[in-house]
């Protein structure tokens, strides 16, 4: 038997899913405080975040807890394994575009104009203490960790919920999932580029399964139709070949990187995704769908 309890944070659906139905309760509580610990950590949306407050005193370093130096160490790995596709310091490229509050505030409000894009100062401009636990960056730049703290937090408390409650446990936030354990069948996962959309299901047993895509998270400039996945060479919302990319990987933060980088920066991203040889589904801007590196050909109409 399995059970689920599903609501709404950091703007987007949790959904946890456990194969003990005893357990749900306890389990659902443990994913809430973590993400709750998450959110005071590294939400920019939060003026009291740690997060913020490094942002504010760029120029120096700003000593912060063991949390937030495992978030900032994850995108920056995440930014060198993907080139610099997926780089924290877009921080000031998404405001000035104009994700400057919570997407629902965002999008219901009437347009503004955009501001001005200027590239991404580059991941390795970010100074980063792990010994004494300090996070800096240079003044005029602002940390973004959007791309890679929500695929984190799927996979620490998928791997930590499986362990405590020895289940097989399924993460999902918003589009980024995690499977931990051992289910006696593996889970049948609907991708879809928005929610509540016809998608493909496939199954998943083990690993991240994740989708990025330029098209729920977006909102209207007085010019134009703006999103939240940044190229960081330009400074601009992202405009490449692909508008949505699923992809898996062994843990959701390496399968977020990958569908991140081919969003943020298209072509240049598919040498990397191809070496790594994890399957992946791209849906271009006029709809064509490529399918890679072992994807499965039975995913059918969810």
């Amino acid at each position: 038997m399995t059970a689920s309890r599903t609501w709404q944070a950091w703007s987007c659906t949790v959904r946890l899913t456990v194969d003990d139905p005893v357990v749900l309760g306890a389990a659902s509580g443990a994913l809430k405080a973590l993400m709750d610990r998450v959110d005071k950590a590294a939400s920019r949306f939060r003026p009291d975040s740690e997060l913020s407050a490094v942002n504010t005193r760029a120029g120096s370093m700003v000593p912060v807890s063991r949390l937030l130096v495992d978030l900032v160490d994850v995108s920056l790995v995440a930014a060198s394994n993907s080139g610099g596709a997926v780089d924290p310091t877009v921080g000031a490229a998404v405001v000035a575009a104009g994700y400057d509050s919570d997407i629902e505030t965002v999008r219901t409000r009437l347009p503004k104009p955009a501001g001005r894009a200027v590239p991404a100062a580059g991941w390795q401009q970010v100074r980063l203490n792990r010994k004494i636990a300090m996070v800096g960056v240079p003044e005029g730049v602002s940390l973004d960790l959007g791309a890679t703290a929500k695929a984190w937090t799927a996979d620490r408390a998928a791997l930590v919920l499986s362990k405590r409650h020895g289940c097989a446990v399924l993460v999902e936030i918003g589009g980024d999932l995690r499977a931990a354990g051992m289910p006696a069948e593996p889970w049948v996962i609907r991708v879809a580029e928005r929610e509540g959309e016809e998608g493909v299901a496939v199954t998943l047993a083990h690993g991240g399964l994740t989708t990025s895509t330029r098209t729920a998270r977006a909102w209207q400039t007085t010019t134009d139709h703006a999103h939240h996945i940044i190229d960081p060479r330009t400074g601009r919302p992202a405009d490449g070949r692909w508008r949505t990319a699923s992809v898996w990987a062994p843990t959701a933060v390496r399968a977020n990187t990958f569908s991140t980088a081919l969003i943020a920066t298209g072509e240049a991203a598919l040498g990397r995704l191809t070496l790594a040889g994890h399957p992946a589904r791209l849906i271009a801007g006029d709809g064509e769908v490529t399918e890679l590196s072992g994807w499965p050909s039975a995913s059918r109409a969810a």
